[in-house]
């Protein structure tokens, strides 16, 4: 009996399981299907758009965008803006993130530091971005990546100290205690030691950096206007006068979402890791 209802549990678990995925992964099927089949065909061919059954695929939406100038300079700045400011958080977040975990304050507690940082993160990006649109266009950096990659690296920055700050809070001190020991500073301390150690954490906050970055809307649409566009901005400029160009907004989309897919896959271990630490200490 007892055989039974676990058996029974688990074949309603893979069915649950199964469903989420298929809901899940249903927007990923419609934008392939919807930037392969030719645009006579977009709203003609409806239900599940089987390819070579209900209508023949094609790469024209493809070749058209890829050939687009435009389009291949706004995924030029968000690989640059992304992987620019996600290397600052994470180098500044774990400057800070060490000192959280291994110094005392007088005055003021670590703790405290560390829930204002978290605080920062927590603000609503469009309570600032006025005040941030004025001091870009005081210092003369709108529709610059130097721009976008200051703010972006703010915004970030107090995720990266928060993940880094317990994760340096993980390693045992005795480790870096017998590097000073045998004269290392503690600056070399956290070179040598603490930084290779916390490799998966490292990897983890990149990642997670990146991706923020790298969906950023609302401040790449305020401070870009030509030459600092990025890929959401461009996705955003799919609908015209005439609707939305789903063909474009598919083959976009996918565009976007392509590299930081790939990225996670290959690091996915050390983000596996990296996300696990401190999530039984405090």
């Amino acid at each position: 009996m007892v055989q039974r209802h676990s058996f029974a549990k688990k074949v309603q678990m893979i069915i649950v399981l199964t469903l989420v995925a298929i809901w899940a992964a249903f927007p990923i099927y419609w934008a392939i299907m919807v930037s392969i089949k030719p645009r006579a065909e977009t709203f003609s061919v409806t239900y599940l758009s089987i390819p070579f059954i209900q209508f023949q695929p094609t790469l024209q939406n493809w070749i058209e965008d890829l050939q687009n100038e435009e389009i291949r300079r706004a995924a030029f700045n968000s690989l640059v803006v992304s992987t620019t400011s996600s290397l600052l958080a994470l180098f500044l977040g774990s400057l800070a993130g060490y000192a959280l975990a291994r110094f005392r304050f007088y005055r003021i507690k670590n703790r405290d530091i560390t829930v204002w940082f978290l605080s920062q993160r927590i603000l609503p990006p469009v309570v600032v971005v006025i005040p941030f649109f004025l001091i870009m266009k005081t210092l003369n950096l709108l529709d610059t990546q130097l721009a976008l990659i200051l703010v972006y690296t703010t915004f970030n920055l107090p995720f990266a100290v928060v993940i880094m700050r317990q994760m340096f809070k993980e390693i045992p001190e005795e480790i870096e205690e017998a590097a000073l020991v045998d004269g290392c500073s503690h600056f070399d301390t956290f070179l040598r030691v603490a930084l290779p150690l916390s490799a998966p954490a490292l990897a983890a906050t990149f990642i997670l950096c990146m991706a923020f970055a790298w969906n950023e809307l609302l401040f790449a649409l305020i401070l870009s206007q030509k030459e600092a566009v990025t890929l959401p901005v461009f996705i955003a400029g799919s609908q015209q006068s005439r609707g939305v160009f789903f063909w474009f907004a598919a083959t976009r989309s996918l565009m976007a979402a392509l590299p930081p897919t790939i990225l996670a896959l290959l690091v996915q271990p050390f983000i596996v890791r990296g996300l696990t630490f401190g999530a039984v200490k405090g």
